[in-house]
């Protein structure tokens, strides 16, 4: 342990000494002048900034020291730095190059660019001194560059190196749908990073990098072996916006470009990958698989990986909320769009903890919404569960991802008024409160009794199979039926009805409690009774007209119902195993169609497997992909899709195109066999 010590001391001194002078080694004396003059420039703006930071899991807010670095960019005290370093922080002191120690407090931030505004706060107003933002769209490869900050929290350092890459982007290796993300926004969507050799080490991140006139070109943002900055005039611009309304206003249509392939016979515009529903691009009628050719007057063209941050800057400076037009491409015809861009959103809302409940939560934005393909987005969504807290232990738990819509029949739209419904609530120091919570689990809506400082654990029953009844549904418990008010304390609540079913036919509804099977009763009163009533079910032969006994907000009525056959499981449906390509597919089955809410028009084949290191696996197809098209040709079965794959085989296409489905997004994969002579 001992030597184990003096080897990481001579480590961490031989690391400070590479940090401290490696401005010096192999200078010049006039390059050697010009470093000094930066250096006197900026290091008087250079700020060490500590936080406390905030994070939420485990149902709880979790609190966390880090440090980071800065740079104070007007006399009145206004500091850049990175979101990551300060958007989540409870508490701020910065550390000035003088050693003095001043509170700050956030102004605001923004995820999407990874850049957040500070203001210190002395006791009594002051001057500071500031650095200036230089030209970053100026600065060449070769350039030399100096990184300021406090690399390990150590002293305010210098380090030097060139500009290596002006417009570095996350490689295409790492797949269409991987990206560099910070809570939930992409940053690579925006930024180009200026990659350059200057050492970086953790506590750098915000910290200026700066050409040898002491301008800012650059904010420091990573390093990945190659030190990665935003650059300045994002940086500025980022800033500026901040310190003026709080956030940055950005415009949004919806839509997912992609470059186009070097075997697409067009060669103007962008491939339009996806549309997002109840976007600008959906309604104003834009498809997936169009080519942008034309943007409010301006000609749109992606040949690269590139220069897509570049026409993300640029749609979101479109004005918001006034009509602009597109050009497109449709199967090679010229078409002319009308499309408003709204205001952007932010992709994950502030979250919250909600000790009573032992939960954390935020509300639901409009891509969360579309993420869970949910319609409403009123209520709050749960980040995060405390084990052993109210909401886990309940009959059944509220969990992960469910979403809060009422509390004891009042609707709850957003985290504010679950806080304010929760203080208004009667909850003596030591005592239990039941309330009867609606939330949305999946697709189902269930009800439970969140006992605040109970212990319950739901249990969930098991696979239905045979004859069944095509629903979701909770085993009513007594807590359920005396908070509804029902004299019965058995049976179950329909939570989903499976549309295009004999359950939809039949007139079941969600909320409707089935106590009795041909006059049978359904002796369900515990979660552990799930499968009471499947088990009835699977006694009766598929086809058999039964009837169920149903309470309808507390009305008797007879449902009658002809049992179908239990969909085929998982390992019975059709596959198909392309040994060429190196994946495996399979049919869509019953449960593929209800989780993923696909039309019935939607046809398409399921990726189950992708060989590492094969033809599919560098085209970035991965397991669950749906395959839509290939080469523009429906994939409508499993035979279709093999009598395809097995041609181009034959054929040797040197490309082939797949159009997937992955979630709400729908992407072109490229797949590129080398053929064997």
């Amino acid at each position: 342990m001992r030597g184990n010590y003096w080897v990481l001391k001579l480590s961490f001194l031989i690391i400070l000494g590479m940090i401290v002078f490696s401005p010096i080694m192999g200078a010049t004396t006039d390059e050697r002048k010009q470093v000094d003059a930066a250096i006197a420039r900026v290091k008087p703006a250079l700020v060490r900034i500590y936080v406390v930071n905030v994070e939420y899991y485990d149902g709880r807010e979790m609190k966390e020291q880090s440090a980071g670095s800065g740079v104070i960019i007007s006399s009145d005290g206004y500091v850049v730095t990175n979101h990551h370093v300060v958007g989540k922080t409870t508490r701020i002191t910065c550390t000035l190059s003088d050693k003095e120690e001043i509170p700050a407090e956030l102004v605001g931030t923004d995820a999407l660019a990874d850049i957040a505004v500070i203001k210190l706060k002395p006791t009594k107003p002051r001057v500071f001194a500031n650095a200036d933002f230089g030209d970053s769209s100026k600065i060449q490869v070769g350039e030399k560059v100096l990184a300021l900050g406090s690399p390990m929290a150590l002293s305010q350092s210098v380090t030097e190196g060139i500009i290596s890459n002006t417009e570095v982007v996350m490689p295409r290796l790492f797949g269409p749908f991987s990206k560099f993300t910070l809570d939930g926004e992409d940053v690579g969507s925006i930024v180009r990073w200026i990659g350059h050799d200057a050492e970086i080490i953790g506590g750098n991140s915000g910290g200026p990098l700066i050409n040898l006139k002491g301008e800012i070109i650059g904010i420091n943002e990573m390093s990945m072996g190659l030190a990665g900055a935003i650059p300045g005039n994002l940086a500025k611009s980022v800033a500026e916006s901040i310190i003026k309304d709080g956030k940055v206003k950005r415009a949004w249509l919806g839509l997912e470009i992609q470059p186009r392939f070097k075997s697409s016979p067009v060669t103007q515009g962008a491939l339009i990958g996806g549309i997002i529903m109840d976007s600008p691009a959906q309604k104003a009628g834009l498809q997936s698989g169009d080519y942008l050719i034309e943007m409010n007057n301006e000609p749109v063209n992606l040949r690269f990986d590139e220069e897509i941050p570049l026409f993300n800057i640029k749609v979101s400076n479109l004005p918001i909320q006034q009509e602009i037009k597109i050009k497109v491409l449709r199967n090679n015809q010229p078409m002319e769009l009308k499309i408003i861009p709204v205001e952007r959103e932010e992709m994950r809302p502030k979250t919250y903890e909600l000790k009573r409940w032992g939960i954390c939560g935020r509300n639901i934005s409009f891509m969360a919404a579309k993420e869970m393909k949910i319609t409403n987005r009123d209520g709050v969504l749960i980040t995060s569960i405390r084990s052993g807290g109210p909401a886990n232990e309940a009959k059944p738990s509220i969990n992960e991802r469910c979403i809060i819509r009422e509390v004891n029949g009042v609707p709850v739209h957003n985290v504010q008024e679950l806080i304010d419904l929760t203080n208004k609530l009667d909850i003596k120091e030591n005592e239990q409160l039941p309330v009867l919570v609606s939330y949305d689990q999946r697709n189902e809506r269930r009800m439970t009794v969140v006992k605040i400082g109970s212990k319950e654990i739901e249990d969930h029953g098991s696979e239905i199979r045979k004859a069944w009844i095509p629903i979701n549904y909770q085993v009513l418990t007594r807590d359920l039926a005396e908070h509804i008010g029902l004299s019965t304390t058995k049976g179950v609540i329909v939570t989903e009805v499976f549309p295009g079913t004999a359950a939809e036919s039949c007139g079941l509804k969600i909320g409707d409690i089935i106590t009795h099977i041909d006059q049978s009763e359904i002796n369900a009163s515990q979660p552990e009774d799930y499968d009471v009533m499947p088990t009835m079910v699977r006694q009766i032969r598929v086809g058999t007209v039964i009837t169920l006994g149903v309470l309808r907000q507390k009305t008797p009525l007879d449902i009658k119902i002809t049992l179908p056959r239990s969909p085929a499981p998982e390992r019975e449906l059709a596959k198909y195993k392309s040994d060429v390509f190196e994946f495996s597919v399979r049919d869509l089955g019953f449960y593929d169609r209800m989780k993923e809410k696909l039309e019935d028009k939607t046809s398409g084949v399921i990726v189950t497997e992708v060989k590492e290191g094969g033809w599919a696996a560098l085209a970035q197809l991965s397991v669950d992909d749906i395959i839509l098209e290939v080469n523009q040709n429906p994939v409508n079965s499993l035979d279709a899709l093999k009598s395809l794959l097995e041609t181009f085989a034959k054929e040797k296409i040197p490309s082939v195109i797949v159009k997937v489905q992955r979630g709400i997004h729908t992407q072109y994969l490229e797949i590129e066999p080398k053929w064997d002579n």
